[in-house]
């Protein structure tokens, strides 16, 4: 019966999710190492990705949380040892202190990519001892430090074996990213580039799996095991079922009342109930996110908890596209208001906007532009981009 559970409102459980993530307070303060590496550890990981349209992803995302950040920052924190870069749902950027409990991901991810298509493109294990001896006599190397061409196929697979083994090693957890250059990565040998003491802490399976269950439901704030599972995607579902039965007493069992009026059942900390009671509402400012954001990225959950619905289309052809290619969702307070159709041209220095669709219900009153105009304002600066050409709306 629900009343024995503990009731979210839909409300409450929105401000939870963006307070768990890092956007309900105003995106200010220093963005010394330290600073980021809090959001940083916050979020769990941030994920790389390379199309820059206006912001790369991963700088998007913590220009989103820290508005002095920069866009050399991250790899700063790489290069410094504070971070490192491996696989979650995608490639991220995960802290440093967490590398002990990543182990088994090393291991999950070395067979998933030898069961994959992947693993039948792989070079033989001698030419594999080749590469692995040369990154570590010479390294660090990118591929393009490799002469060799992609085998005579069309599949899309296909690109030159040495890709093959530096990734299948990374995955593995046996080559790491020392550092990127113009966003190309650069491999190295483990032990050059994860600190000796972390490297060597010891940690069971048991423990690792564990510490990810827990650690997903801190930054969800609440979620079924299927969250908490996708949440790193480095346990597999029985697993987290194994662990919310172990840990039964330690966790509340809660209903979160949907966008749609409907209920769902999930699991909470044992302090949601203090958590909820200490909310308070978001900064009113209006964002443009990143369609990578870690509130975005569970298009699922985004829909359930705000009624958003939003895809990805840059995969979807361009005829069949409903809105276009890279859409930024818009957010303001705990509402998602609109999207936004938005590009870069750093050489011209503007930013181009050529749609903006409202919600419904949501009205573009005077006020709302002006948040926009600001929002739009702060994100060109942070690309170097001083004006913005409004193609599908004037400023009121």
């Amino acid at each position: 019966m629900r009343a024995m559970r503990f009731e979210i409102s839909n409300r409450d459980a929105r401000r939870l999710w963006l307070e768990r993530q890092g956007l309900s307070e105003t995106p200010t303060g220093p963005a010394k190492p330290e600073a980021l590496m809090a959001i940083i550890e916050r979020l769990g990981f941030v994920q790389l990705d390379t199309i820059r349209i206006v912001a790369r992803a991963h700088d998007h995302i913590l220009w989103s949380r820290c508005q002095r950040y920069r866009e050399e920052m991250l790899d700063d924190l790489v290069k410094a040892r504070a971070a490192y870069e491996h696989f979650t749902h995608d490639a991220s950027v995960i802290p440093m202190k967490f590398y002990p409990y990543w182990r088994r991901q090393f291991e999950r991810m070395r067979k998933k990519v030898m069961k994959s298509r992947w693993g039948d493109f792989m070079p033989p294990k001698k030419e594999r001892d080749r590469i692995l001896n040369r990154v570590a006599q010479a390294g660090p190397l990118s591929t393009k430090d490799f002469e060799a061409k992609p085998s005579k196929s069309d599949h899309a697979w296909a690109r030159p074996p040495h890709k093959f083994v530096l990734d299948g090693l990374w995955y593995a957890g046996v080559l790491a990213t020392c550092h990127r250059r113009n966003f190309i990565k650069y491999y190295d040998v483990r032990e050059k580039v994860i600190p000796s003491d972390i490297l060597e802490k010891a940690i069971s399976d048991a423990e690792q799996v564990d510490w990810l269950c827990a650690n997903a439901l801190e930054r969800l704030g609440f979620g079924s095991e299927g969250d908490i599972m996708r949440f790193w995607d480095a346990a597999d579902l029985a697993e987290v079922r194994k662990w919310a039965a172990k840990n039964k007493k330690k966790l509340v069992d809660v209903e979160i009342k949907t966008a749609d009026g409907a209920y769902l059942k999930a699991l909470a900390p044992e302090d949601i109930e203090a958590r909820i009671d200490a909310l308070k509402p978001p900064t009113s400012r209006l964002r443009l996110l990143n369609p990578f954001d870690p509130v975005i990225r569970d298009r699922n959950r985004l829909l359930r908890l705000f009624g958003f619905d939003y895809r990805n289309e840059m995969f979807t052809p361009a005829a069949k596209r409903q809105y276009g290619y890279y859409i930024y969702p818009m957010l303001e307070g705990d509402r998602f208001v609109g999207r936004i159709e938005a590009k870069a041209d750093r050489k011209a220095g503007r930013i181009d906007i050529h749609n903006v669709w409202w919600e419904e219900g949501v009205k573009a009153t005077p006020a709302r532009l002006k948040k926009l105009d600001a929002e739009l304002e702060r994100i060109g600066r942070f690309v170097g981009c001083r004006d913005v050409v409004r193609s599908s709306y004037s400023r009121s």
